[in-house]
Order: structure tokens, then sequence, then C-alpha cells
């Protein structure tokens, strides 16, 4: 059960996503560093949305990587890779962000490509309420490649140790255990984002910061520093 202030938090910004009045869904990113706690607050998100009677289309960045000998081209470590060459950015504006955006047929696809099999996906399209929240979690997400197709973008704050010392013991059993683990944050994943933040600057684009270094104590500021209501 969340906290108060969690629970506070959460409502603010379920107040902020359905405060967007337009005649096609609303696009959602949940952008932040690796293991920020990016996927938890979506789903908590989607549960709120979805009880205040929105139908919410739930999915995740990773559904739209590239084959692995893409991935990996530059090196299984390399920094450059993971920012540049893990995902199909064209795919996912293709599928997902375009279809549900003012000018799209509402006609979307939450995944183009199976991580564990190393192939391609040909899934269905769905057809989304007018009214739908998609709400899409991920790394990288306002990158110049994808910064058009968000209608409002939240920003998942963690420090380098805090979203470390979580990812890496959450991570450790499929990436070979703790000190491979430690390796890839160390030389993958963590100057992945410093290439993104001095690329990008993503805190200060996003219309929300949600700090979530204390889960149980989280802080949620709107652009330019404003406080929420």
């Amino acid at each position: 059960m969340a906290s108060a202030q969690r629970a506070a938090a959460l409502e603010e910004l379920a107040s902020l996503i359905l405060g967007i009045n337009q005649s096609s869904p609303t696009r959602v990113a949940i952008d932040g560093r690796t293991a920020s706690g990016k996927t938890t607050l979506a789903d908590e998100l989607s549960k709120i949305l979805s009880v205040k009677g929105r139908n919410v289309i739930r999915t995740s960045i990773d559904g739209f990587h590239r084959p692995k000998i893409e991935r990996y081209a530059r090196g299984r470590f390399s920094a450059e890779g993971y920012y540049y060459d893990a995902r199909d950015l064209q795919a996912i504006n293709t599928l997902l962000l375009s279809p549900l955006g003012p000018d799209g047929d509402r006609r979307y696809r939450t995944a183009s490509f199976d991580l564990d099999k190393d192939e391609p996906i040909d899934q269905r399209p769905h057809l989304a309420a007018n009214n739908a929240i998609l709400l899409v979690d991920g790394t990288f997400l306002q990158r110049p490649e994808l910064r058009d197709g968000w209608d409002l973008t939240i920003f998942v704050e963690t420090s380098e140790q805090v979203s470390e010392q979580r990812g890496i013991h959450r991570d450790a059993s499929h990436l070979g255990g703790l000190e491979a683990a430690r390796q890839l944050y160390a030389m993958r994943y963590r100057p992945a984002f410093n290439i993104y933040d001095g690329l990008c600057q993503p805190s200060s684009l996003a219309d929300a910061i949600f700090n979530n270094d204390n889960f149980d104590q989280p802080t949620l500021k709107l652009r330019d520093g404003q406080l929420p209501h």
C-alpha cells in the first residue's frame, strides 16, 4: 500500500494527465534513468486512471528493440551502442505514437520485437478509444526523434547511486551475476544516460519531475520549478 505522500503525488500526476483535453488519445512518456522506478510509476498511474474510468494503454519502450547484432555492434558494454542502437525509433513512431496522434487512425501496436527470441513481432493492430491514455515507460524517451510524439512527459528523477543500487540487485540474475551487472551499469547504462542528459537535458524538458529517491516520500515538481497545486 502506498504511503500517504506517495498516494498524494500519484493523484497530482493523474490530475495533470486527466487535465489534457483533446480529441485524440493522450500520449504520456515516463522517462528516466535505468532502474529509476519508471515501470512501477507507470503501473501505479495506470491503476488510478483506470479506476477513474479512462481506457489506459500500457506499454514499454522495451517492446521496440532492434536485433541483437545491431544492439551490440559497438560491443556489449558500449554506452554509445545502448543510446544509439538499442531501440527502433522509427517503429515506435510509426506503430505507436503517430497512430495515436491528432492525425492518426488510432490503430496502434504496442511492440515490434521479441527480445528473448531476438526476432520481429508481427502484432495485429489494436483500435484505441478517442479518450484513451497511453502510458509508456522507458529510457531516452525525450530524444529529438520521439519528442514530438508525446502530449505529456514525466521524468522520474533518481541519483546515480540509488538507481544503480536498485538496478544491480534487480538485474543480476539475468545479467550474469552481481559483478557483471555492476560492470554493465558502470560501462553501459550510466554513461549512456550521461550522453542522453548532455544532448537532451530531459529533466529540463519534462512537464513534471517525480523525484523517486525515497519511494515512500517522493516529491513532484512541474516544469520551471512550479509546485503542483
